[in-house]
């Protein structure tokens, strides 16, 4: 399985952007996908996740009723929407994919990554 994230930039305080994750592959359709960041300095840190057919959705508290992750098995793709942006949420966003049908929110659990896509939110 291959990703390639997409979406990123500059944003002002309150605004919104929407993430994507193209995969290839057929098998994606049975993975567990998730959505971390990395500010520099710090941890990977999981936002949020997804089963493989989007009926159950995980979220971390930092970004819960802010973001919301969601994926169109016709498209291959994961989509992370993210409004009321904060200076705090600037980071390198990667999408996962886990070959478990479990949920995890340790990056050490998930097998494939994407690039990253910077995001970059202005006061």
């Amino acid at each position: 399985v291959q990703l390639q994230a997409s979406g990123g930039g500059l944003v002002q305080t309150g605004g919104s952007l929407r993430l994507s994750c193209a995969a290839s592959g057929r098998t994606f359709l049975t993975y567990h996908m998730a959505w971390f960041r990395q500010a520099p300095g710090k941890e990977r840190e999981f936002l949020a996740a997804i089963n493989w057919n989007g009926d159950s959705t995980y979220y971390a508290d930092s970004v819960k009723g802010r973001f919301t992750i969601s994926r169109d098995g016709a498209k291959n793709t994961v989509y992370l929407q993210m409004n009321v942006l904060k200076p705090e949420d600037t980071a390198v966003y990667l999408c996962a994919a886990r070959r478990r049908s479990t949920s995890s929110r340790v990056p050490d659990e998930y097998d494939y990554w994407g690039q990253g896509t910077q995001v970059t939110v202005s006061s």
